[in-house]
Formats: C-alpha cells, sequence, structure tokens
C-alpha cells in the first residue's frame, strides 16, 4: 500500500500539542479549503481521517474506521501530507495563499506518483464472488495495480481447499482469501479451517452478503433488513426495501453510492486492508 509517514509536529513549541504563535520571519501557513472527502491529521499526529462535517469553529474527522471525532479549528491545527495547515471555509479561502491537497485514491491512502504499469505478482487475493471483485476493484483497484496484486472471484468457497491446493501457495506465491460471514460455527468457518499453509491467510467479514458491509446511510436506508433463514438474501432484501426484484440492477446501484472506503464498514476495511499487506509483505514475491 502506498502510505506516507508523517513526521513530528512542527508547530510543537515546548510542550507536547502546544500550538506556537507565528514568530517574525516565519512562513505562513497555508489556508486548504475544508472539502468534504479531504484527509488531513491533527496537529498532534493522534488522528487521521476525511472530512465529513464543518460547523462554526469545529470540523469532523472520520477516520478509515468510521470513528468520527470533532476538532476545533485553529491556525496550523492540521497536518496534510506532514506539513502544517489551517483549514478554512471554501469561501474564505480564495483570497489567501492556498495549497493543494494531494490525490487520494478511494481506500485513503495517497496516491503515488504516475508510473509505468506494474508487473503482476505470483501472490493473488481470491474473493467469494463477482461483486466483491467489484466493490474491491471499486476501493482498491488503484492501491493493487502500484503494487501489482491480482484479485480473482470464485464464484463460492466450498471447494476452497482444493482451490487452494491448485493455487501451490509458496513463500514467493501467497495467497489472500477474503470470506464472507467468516464467524464462528458458521459453514464457512469450517470450510475455511480445512486450510492449513502459512503462505495463505483466509480473512473475513461477518455479514452474511458483501452488499451489507456497505453502510445503510450510503444507499438510503436505515439499516440492511433481516431476512429469514432459508430465503434468498439480496431477493429477500431488495422485498424488504421495496427495490425492484433486479438484482444486478440492484447492485449497481449499490455499487454507484459507495465512492470511499468511508461508505464501507470497519469490519471490511480491516479486512482487505490485512490481506493486501500479507501478499505484498517482503519476501512474498
Amino acid at each position: 500500500m502506498w502510505r506516507r509517514q508523517y513526521g513530528a509536529d512542527v508547530l510543537a513549541a515546548g510542550q507536547p500539542g502546544r500550538l506556537a504563535r507565528q514568530r517574525p520571519g516565519q512562513r505562513e501557513v497555508p489556508q486548504v479549503e475544508a472539502e468534504p472527502g479531504l484527509v488531513v491529521e491533527d496537529a498532534e499526529g493522534r488522528f487521521c481521517g476525511a472530512v465529513v462535517a464543518w460547523e462554526k469553529g469545529a470540523v469532523t474527522l472520520e477516520d478509515r474506521h468510521g470513528r468520527r471525532r470533532v476538532f476545533p479549528l485553529a491556525p496550523g491545527a492540521f497536518l496534510l501530507d506532514g506539513q502544517p495547515v489551517t483549514l478554512v471555509r471554501a469561501e474564505a479561502a480564495r483570497s489567501a495563499p492556498t495549497r493543494t491537497a494531494s490525490a487520494r485514491t478511494a481506500s485513503g491512502s495517497v496516491a503515488p506518483p504516475a508510473r509505468r504499469a506494474q508487473v503482476a505478482r505470483a501472490s493473488r487475493i481470491y474473493v467469494e464472488g463477482r461483486h466483491d471483485a467489484e466493490l474491491v476493484e471499486k476501493i482498491w483497484g488503484d492501491d493493487l495495480r502500484d503494487v501489482g496484486v491480482v484479485v480473482e472471484y470464485l464464484e463460492g468457497i466450498d471447494d476452497l481447499p482444493a482451490i487452494v491446493a491448485a493455487f501451490s501457495p509458496a513463500p514467493g506465491r501467497r495467497l489472500g482469501v477474503l470470506v464472507d460471514h467468516l464467524v464462528d460455527r458458521s459453514k464457512e468457518s469450517r470450510i475455511a479451517a480445512g486450510v492449513r499453509s502459512p503462505d495463505v491467510l483466509i480473512a473475513g467479514h461477518p455479514f452474511i452478503d458483501i452488499w451489507a458491509a456497505v453502510r445503510p446511510a450510503a444507499v438510503g436506508i436505515s439499516r440492511w433488513p433481516d431476512v429469514p433463514p432459508g430465503q434468498p438474501w439480496k431477493e429477500g432484501v431488495l422485498r424488504a426495501i421495496g427495490w425492484p426484484p433486479d438484482v444486478p440492477a440492484a447492485w449497481q446501484a449499490i455499487l454507484r453510492s459507495v465512492t470511499s472506503y468511508a461508505d464501507l464498514e470497519p469490519e471490511l476495511l480491516g479486512r482487505v486492508e490485512e490481506l493486501i499487506d500479507f501478499v505484498t509483505a517482503p519476501g512474498s514475491d
């Protein structure tokens, strides 16, 4: 993954977390428009997140795990790409010195500089179905292309042990598998237990279907409805929320509603990041 390590708080004066007044001759801290989705870090380096709300004298940030914090506005109170900035309303920044925010991928990572396409690694990430693959591509596609990782879908994991054996995992050929509904005593957990290899990582989220890993608010509902056991889950969801009984069209509407990691549940975010780290670890290729 493309990540940026932030340095120490350059505005700290004597005590950690204290903001210093600007001294004569000191370079003016640039102002940055606090547009929704802008990712910044607080000056103490304790919280990094995207701007999701603005109110008088404060801004709300949400990190990639869905946690939100409200921060008071002050000159130089935030870091953007490791440099101090002052967040201001968009209209207030027109006549002040500004800087352009670094481009971000949908996963929240700093977008890498343009370069030639990477040769695909021998290591792979497998996901259960097409919808899983399309969602991973939409949020992590740029990151995966940057590190040369290919994602393939399986159309189910009933034959997972045989699929893993056919892949022939090895230290330079790692395999990560994303599994839906990987909870205790589930069919999925029993299947996953049959795979044993130090070069395979099976990570799963608790949702019965990848649709439910999308935050309900992103698709305009209050919650994903419960579907009685024995009924097709997707069709049951569409009936409960009053959508037309067209699963492909419904999925495309859900997928369009997802624009960044902030639209996904943290239980999915963490597992995908874990798989990417596993297949790109030093010595894995």
